[in-house]
């Protein structure tokens, strides 16, 4: 998929069938450690399904610093 292509919509769609949550914008923003649900180890599924979606890496140092998901949404669409 382009860049273009991948709005902030399919990149929810992309983590919430990755993950078997169901996040909504809210939690899109909303910082990791105000998500209940979250585990550290999604964050390596959220990148690797990324990159699988983009058929390119994601800056994986960038991302380690992220603290929402929106913000590894907007690493992975400038990479």
């Amino acid at each position: 998929m382009s860049t273009a292509a991948f709005t902030l919509e399919a990149f929810a769609r992309v983590v919430n069938d990755e993950l078997g949550v169901d996040f909504g914008p809210d939690e899109l923003t909303a910082d990791f450690d105000d998500l209940p649900q979250w585990d550290s180890l999604f964050l390596l599924k959220v990148v690797t399904a990324v990159e699988s979606e983009l058929n390119r890496s994601v800056p994986v140092g960038k991302v380690l610093e992220a603290r929402t998901l929106k913000e590894i949404y907007d690493l992975a669409v400038a990479a």
